[in-house]
């Protein structure tokens, strides 16, 4: 349940809770670095970048967007999980400065060097990390101190992406870790969050067959999982990582399906949950396959299933969701919403068809264009909603006296 706890202070809107300034500008540059992305791929434009126009992309993808999306999601959790008060007002500023600094810091490390755009850019998730870790601490919420974790790791996988880029000049190990680290996270969160609304939205609208409790189970497949992406990350093309990847995406799918997905189909706000989450099994199984079978299955397919397909349609789900309940709004998707969640969607499938078809670049500007109307499309839905303040809670009808 969103609690619209705030301290009052003289800032706008938009700095009173977490999610409303990240939300959005990790929105707006997934949609603008995209557009940007595939002229710079093409050597149409350029950057001053120190680091390779692929290695840009997946860098800015990982550590950009999707480092704001899930700030702004614990930013705003943590406040229900401990009670409380949200950081917002001046701290909430800095990090969206610190975050904006970073960006600017990679698009100009040629200039500034790779060493100081390092380390501008890394300060922000360590920062993030830091903000986290004291609340959670301060509100003695210690069973999600483990919610940590996957994000400290996504530190560590941006620190050594910029070693790896000016060592190496390849950056192939620390983006496996940093997108396994974000599919745990994931399996963390998603595990808690899917059953959980799918549960709530059963039994007011459609009483019957309800999502497995959390079990055993579950802890095994994040478990498998974890070790599966971790040997994913240090040793791709090993047989036994192929087969823990498959495994692990068995697992998955089994603990996807206990959750009752398939009842929700009339509220596309749950149902997008399960279809976002259900992409993890898929980049799971395509992965394994392409460490077992390469010349079948290409590593791209797997990579994009996972990036664009899990990462994406869960950050937009979580996002709008989110957006909706915390600024007093009824969690009904419009049709602008839906339009959104089938884009990111078909982005997903285009790009993951585009890794099968190298030579084919149209699939490429299709996957591009989805993508970033997806992001823009929440930009220009949800934005106005972060600006202004919360709507005061509807007052139930009087009889007439």
């Amino acid at each position: 349940m969103a609690i619209p706890r705030v301290k009052p202070g003289h800032y706008p809107a938009i700095l009173s809770y977490g999610f409303r300034p990240f939300f959005l500008a990790g929105a707006l540059y997934a949609g603008l670095a995209i557009l940007f992305w595939l002229p710079l791929f093409y050597g149409h434009i350029d950057t001053w970048s120190a680091f390779a126009p692929v290695d840009w992309h997946v860098h800015e993808m990982l550590f950009g967007y999707l480092a704001a999306v899930i700030t702004g999601f614990l930013l705003t959790a943590i406040p229900n999980w401990t009670g409380r008060l949200p950081v917002q007002g001046l701290p909430l500023l800095a990090l969206v400065l610190l975050w904006l600094a970073g960006r600017l810091a990679i698009f100009f490390s040629a200039d500034i060097g790779w060493l100081a755009a390092a380390v501008a850019d890394c300060a922000f998730l360590l920062a993030v990390a830091a903000s986290a870790a004291t609340e959670i601490v301060a509100g003695r919420n210690w069973r999600n101190l483990k919610v940590l974790l996957p994000v400290t790791v996504l530190f560590a996988a941006n620190a050594a992406f910029h070693a790896e880029a000016h060592f190496d000049g390849v950056t192939d190990i620390s983006r496996r870790l940093g997108l396994g680290a974000v599919i745990v996270l994931i399996m963390i969160v998603g595990g808690r969050i899917v059953p959980s609304f799918t549960r709530n939205w059963l039994v007011r609208e459609n009483p019957g067959r309800l999502p497995v409790p959390v079990s055993r189970f579950d802890a095994v497949a994040i478990g498998l999982s974890a070790l599966a992406l971790a040997a994913w990350t240090f040793f791709p093309d090993g047989t036994a990582t192929g087969t823990a990847l498959i495994a692990a995406a068995a697992l998955t799918a089994i603990r996807l399906a206990r959750w009752a997905g398939d009842r929700t189909w009339r509220d596309p706000l749950v149902l997008i949950l399960h279809v976002g989450f259900a992409c993890v099994p898929l980049g799971l199984l395509l992965a394994g396959l392409a460490t077992l079978a390469p010349t079948l299955v290409p590593p791209a397919a797997g990579l994009h299933a996972l990036g664009v397909g899990a990462v994406g349609t869960m950050t937009l789900a979580v996002m709008t969701r989110a957006t909706l309940g915390h600024t007093g709004r009824d969690l009904k998707a419009g049709a602008g919403t839906c339009l959104i969640y089938v884009a990111v969607l078909l982005a997903a499938l285009a790009r993951v068809c585009a890794a099968f078809a190298p030579g084919e670049p149209m699939l490429l500007h299709i996957s591009a264009g989805l993508w970033a109307a997806a992001f823009l499309g929440f930009a220009a839905l949800y934005g106005p909603m972060v600006l202004r303040p919360r709507i005061a809670a509807r007052k139930p009808n009087r009889p007439a006296s």
